[in-house]
């Protein structure tokens, strides 16, 4: 599978926020200090970008990009769940099919009669996925998936995301702050500055010997201080 963006332009009434091509055959990392653009490029792609934003967009695929072909895990898993609402009928779709993705998860039914103040954090993360590939999706976009969980569920997660991804053969655009979880599962990565690619290519090479010093800055001291967001 292939995602060619060969243009995606995201502009105010007076300046260029975004600026973007890339290519994404495989599992990506999209990085990048805060106000780069990441939270940006994620929205246009889903299209929840505000009316008073201008977007220009040339993407090719080898398989239709639509609400059923795409999946989003968002930063915060607690505010993506409706509080009131059993997790039951927080899914759109059939009973057996609920079933099939919550063992794809590793969750038990029992989840289903469940309100999401009943689950701990980590099983919430997980019904968030669970929702995401209820829908058979073939490009999963992840805005810093594991940023309110603690290390030992954050590693679980990013474990599960790594298993799932081979397993369902699903292209990935991550987006973190986590350079261990990129490590883990991305092989490749883009760094962005103020809305335009800096550096791209494979993950080991740019972290381990990255060539522009906006990136040397960001792996040396951003990211092991972990202060920087989308």
């Amino acid at each position: 599978m292939n995602i060619d963006i060969k243009k995606l332009q995201i502009n105010s009434e007076d300046k260029t926020l975004v600026d973007l091509s890339f290519n994404i055959s495989n599992s990506t990392a999209l990085i990048g200090q805060s106000g780069s653009g990441k939270s940006l490029t994620l929205k246009a792609l889903l299209n929840l970008l505000p009316s008073s934003l201008k977007i220009e967009k040339s993407i090719e695929s080898s398989f239709e990009l639509n609400y059923d072909s795409i999946g989003f895990i968002p930063q915060n898993p607690f505010t993506s769940l409706s509080p009131m609402t059993k997790i039951n009928k927080q899914f759109f779709c059939d009973d057996e099919k609920k079933k099939e993705v919550l063992k794809l998860v590793d969750l038990d039914e029992e989840v289903l009669n469940k309100f999401p103040s009943q689950l701990s954090g980590g099983q919430i993360q997980r019904v968030i996925i669970a929702i995401a590939l209820s829908k058979d999706i073939k490009f999963l976009l992840l805005d810093e998936p594991t940023t309110a969980l603690d290390i030992k569920n954050r590693d679980n997660i990013i474990k599960l995301i790594d298993q799932l991804i081979k397993k369902l053969n699903i292209l990935i655009l991550f987006v973190t702050h986590d350079i261990e979880s990129i490590r883990t599962l991305c092989e490749n990565i883009i760094i962005i500055k103020d809305g335009y690619i800096v550096e791209e290519g494979k993950t080991s090479e740019i972290l381990d010997n990255p060539t522009k010093e906006y990136t040397k800055t960001l792996i040396n001291s951003t990211f092991k201080n972990k202060d920087f967001r989308t």
